[in-house]
């Protein structure tokens, strides 16, 4: 009987330390790494250092959209980032997108697609309205990009495309700017 016993823990003991590892790299997936943790939090931050142009809101109660446009970085810490957050009496929600002409009704876009033709064509649908895109993809803010995140020293820095800012009529607060470098046409950083 004993001997039963044993054989009867250790297969517990072997199916307890399988289910444990396969759940490891869900959970590797779920958190993302720090830096599209940070990155998360300057999305939020900038909706409260841009304006936008009167008539960018439904109404009054229409929610700040802060979009992504191709895959996710960021997991589920975006929406936890902005979770019961306001801008303006503005709840600020966040929705997915696939391509470019499905975007509608959104503020902030951070566009993650690798591929800088589609990326170009991505700003070329959404140039004029009102809103703010950003990315981390290099060569973004010569294709027409407002906000392009790069790594500086280790460190997070924002280059803003303020020619490309006017066609969209947002306005960029002064604490903002004097965070970033400003773009000049041809430059890459």
């Amino acid at each position: 009987m004993k001997y039963y016993a044993k054989i009867v823990r250790s297969i517990r003991l072997v199916i307890t330390v399988l289910l444990l590892l396969s759940h490891l790299p869900l959970q590797a997936q779920s958190t993302p790494p720090l830096e599209y943790q940070l990155k998360a939090v300057f999305l939020f931050n900038f909706t409260q250092f841009v304006d936008w142009p009167p008539g960018s809101f439904d109404t009054d109660q229409s929610p700040l959209v802060i979009g992504i446009l191709g895959e996710n970085p960021f997991g589920s810490y975006l929406e936890e980032t902005v979770s019961g957050e306001k801008v303006n009496k503005h709840a600020v929600v966040v929705r997915y997108y696939k391509n470019a002409e499905d975007v509608k009704n959104c503020h902030l876009l951070f566009i993650n697609l690798p591929d800088a033709k589609k990326r170009k064509q991505a700003i070329e649908v959404l140039r004029g309205m009102n809103i703010l895109t950003v990315s981390d993809a290099p060569g973004f803010s010569n294709e027409g990009g407002m906000i392009r995140f790069f790594t500086r020293n280790n460190k997070i820095s924002l280059q803003i495309n303020l020619d490309a800012s006017k066609s969209s009529e947002l306005v960029f607060s002064s604490k903002l700017l004097r965070l970033a470098d400003i773009y000049k046409s041809g430059e890459n950083l």
